[in-house]
């Protein structure tokens, strides 16, 4: 819904205190321990971070794309494990169901979703489909009143604390491509569904993925979101919405490292003044403010439009890259301003500089933001929109 601005302030101003007085002093020991303490996931359930984008009627604050941005600056200030943790609730997890889901399935599942006492997943990569969404090989063949599940999707987010899944599988094994996959809501209690171990990552301890096995899964015919064959159309309906929202929390990561170094530019003294008065310094510090910039400027239009109803789909993509992109080249320039320090864990840096590599694949490649961006740039040409 519309916040007015006295509402979105109060929220925006909570959200702030949350990250830096829980989230930013634990960082370490997250990092550490591969796990958020549950004591700040129940605060992000008081707050109301799991449901932002759940409709107000089934328990959700509801957000418009704006104030959502507003949020994930915020929340893309420490850690992104933090917001891992409700990310699948506030993306696809429960988009589907939120845009596609039938009255009676929303009033299942939504409000737990939006309480954060459901954790929702969205399953779709597998060992051989990820970019290529239309290449996948899970099957759910139709049995009487239920589909019968069997594949393997792979690196699931929250797969070990999902309570459902939103799963695409193939309906017509006949049929190749996007056209003969389904969107199914899974629940994870299901007999011959199983979650292997949590994958050994590169970055973002105390965010998890896994691989989730399905073995004669059977799923009531109930289950499905939106109709057969529509799955492709569900989970494209909502990747506008889940790359603004990546390109935010990644430009909040690096507003996160810029002040990051300031302040260590402003103390650290080389050749006798601080290395803030080398111009070199000076010159990495002044092209990540540029660029950050620049993301947030994007990102607020295009949220902006969306939330007027316009179709953002170019602007998205054209987003995604380059904030994700840019925090790349930030988190960089950090390690390359902090020196050795920079390299070492007791600053945060190295771990801020791996946690960020993800930003660029997830939501969809830069690879595949290039081609969305020239597509949506020749349809805009052949009807002369361009």
């Amino acid at each position: 819904m519309p916040f007015d601005a006295e509402i979105r302030d109060a929220l925006i101003e909570q959200v702030r205190r949350f990250v830096s007085e829980k989230c930013v002093p634990a960082e370490a020991d997250v990092a550490e321990k591969d796990e958020v303490p549950q004591e700040i996931v129940d605060e992000m359930k008081h707050l109301g971070l799991f449901g932002i984008a759940v409709p107000e009627e089934y328990g959700g604050l509801q957000l418009d794309m704006e104030t959502e941005c507003l949020v994930a600056f915020e929340l893309g200030q420490t850690s992104p494990a933090f917001r891992s943790v409700a990310g699948t609730n506030i993306g696809i997890g429960s988009q589907a169901l939120v845009l596609f889901g039938t009255e009676e399935q929303k009033q299942r599942w939504l409000p737990g979703v939006a309480s954060g006492d459901l954790i929702a997943s969205f399953a779709l990569t597998e060992p051989e489909a990820g970019s290529d969404a239309g290449a996948l090989t899970t099957k759910a063949i139709r049995d009487g009143d239920h589909y019968v599940f069997n594949g393997t999707k792979r690196y699931i987010t929250n797969a070990n604390k999902a309570d459902i899944f939103t799963v695409m599988a193939r309906t017509d094994p006949d049929t190749p491509g996007a056209k003969g996959v389904s969107a199914f809501v899974v629940e994870r209690n299901t007999p011959g569904v199983s979650v292997g171990v949590p994958e050994k990552k590169m970055g973002q301890q105390g965010a998890h993925i896994c691989d989730v096995i399905f073995d004669n899964a059977r799923v009531p015919a109930a289950n499905m979101i939106g109709k057969e064959g529509e799955g492709f159309k569900v989970a494209m309906s909502v990747l506008d919405k889940g790359r603004l929202h990546i390109s935010a929390v990644a430009t909040g990561v690096s507003k996160r490292l810029i002040r990051e170094m300031v302040n260590y530019a402003l103390e650290r003294k080389q050749f006798g003044k601080p290395i803030m008065e080398h111009q070199l310094i000076q010159a990495m510090i002044a092209d990540s403010q540029a660029e950050t910039y620049a993301a947030e400027c994007m990102i607020m239009d295009a949220a902006r439009r969306r939330d007027a109803g316009e179709d953002v789909t170019l602007l998205a993509s054209s987003t995604k890259l380059f904030a994700t992109e840019a925090c790349g080249r930030v988190a960089d320039r950090a390690v390359q301003v902090f020196g050795g320090a920079g390299y070492v864990s007791d600053y945060g840096i190295e771990r801020f500089y791996r946690d960020v590599r993800i930003f660029r694949l997830y939501e969809g490649t830069s690879q595949i933001q290039q081609i969305i961006i020239a597509r949506e740039l020749a349809r805009a040409a052949k009807s002369g929109k361009l």
